[in-house]
C-alpha cells in the first residue's frame, strides 16, 4: 500500500472519529497530545525571523558531497510505505553547520556522510505509533521525537571512491539489540566503524541514541527548538 505523507492527517482523523465512535468532537487528529507545535508555514518564518538558528536547512544543498538515502520516502521502511512525498533531508541551521564540518573532515579520509531522515514532521510520527508501538525505536508521539524538532539525524558513513557504506551493525532502522550503541558481541571491523561514527559526531556536538547506532540528537539548545508539522513541500518553496 502506498500511503502519502500528505494524506497522513486525514487518515489520523478518521482513525479518532471511529476510536471515540461517541460522536462528540475530540481532540485535533493532527495534535491528539495538545503539544506545542509550528504547523504553519508562516509560524515557522515568524520563528527563523526571531532567530536564525530556527533555519531548517536543506542538507542536499548545503552540504556538498553528502549522499541522501531517505527511505522514508520509499517503502523501503520498516512501515512498508511511503510516508514522504519527496526524499528531502532538512536540519536546523547550526545542525546543518555541525554537519558540514563533519562532511569535510570524513572527506580527508576518502569518507563520507549518507543520511537517512533528519527534520520528520510531526504526523509522521503520530502514523509511526500507529503502526510500531514500541517506543525504544518509535518516539512517543505524546511528547514528539527529536527529529520533530530538528535536531535529530539518522546517518551513516559511506566510502567515497566507491559509495559503499562501512559496515555497521545492523541496517538502518532494524529494530534488534543488535543496533544498540554498546552492544559488543560484533566483528572489531564492525565495532571500529560504529566507533569511527561516535567519535567524530560527538566531537562536533551530537550525542547517540542508546538504542540505535545511526540516530544522533544535536545536543546544543535542543529544548529551545519547537516540535514542527511543516511538510517538506513547504519548507521546499522559493520566496
Amino acid at each position: 500500500m502506498r500511503l502519502h505523507f500528505r494524506l497522513l492527517p486525514l487518515i489520523l482523523a478518521a482513525f479518532m472519529a471511529f476510536s471515540c465512535g461517541t460522536g462528540e468532537k475530540g481532540p485535533d487528529p493532527r495534535n491528539p497530545y495538545g503539544l506545542e507545535i509550528i504547523d504553519t508555514y508562516e509560524k515557522y518564518l515568524e520563528s527563523v525571523a526571531a532567530d536564525p538558528d530556527m533555519e531548517l536547512v536543506d542538507l542536499s544543498t548545503f552540504i556538498p558531497g553528502v549522499v541522501l538515502d531517505i527511505r522514508y520516502a520509499t517503502e523501503n521502511n520498516f512501515t512498508g510505505t511511503q510516508i514522504y512525498t519527496s526524499a528531502k533531508a532538512f536540519a536546523r541551521r547550526p545542525v546543518a553547520e555541525a554537519l558540514l564540518a563533519i562532511q569535510e573532515e570524513l572527506s580527508t579520509r576518502g569518507l563520507g556522510l549518507k543520511i537517512f531522515d533528519a527534520y520528520r514532521p510531526y504526523a509522521g510520527t503520530l502514523y509511526f505509533y500507529e503502526v510500531y508501538k514500541d517506543t525504544t525505536f518509535v518516539a512517543s508521539p505524546r511528547t514528539g521525537s527529536n527529529h520533530n524538532r530538528g535536531f535529530a539525524v539518522d546517518l551513516t558513513i559511506i566510502d567515497l571512491e566507491t559509495g559503499e557504506e562501512l559496515e555497521m551493525p545492523t541496517e538502518f532502522d532494524e529494530f534488534t539489540e543488535q543496533a544498540a550503541i554498546d552492544y559488543m558481541d560484533l566483528p572489531d571491523l564492525v565495532i571500529y566503524n560504529r566507533t569511527l561514527l561516535f567519535d567524530i559526531m560527538a566531537r562536533h556536538g551530537f550525542t547517540p541514541y542508546n538504542a540505535e547506532w545511526w540516530h544522533y540528537n544535536y545536543s546544543k539548545e535542543r529544548d529551545k527548538y519547537p516540535i514542527m508539522d511543516i511538510p517538506f513541500e513547504k519548507l521546499d518553496r522559493k520566496e
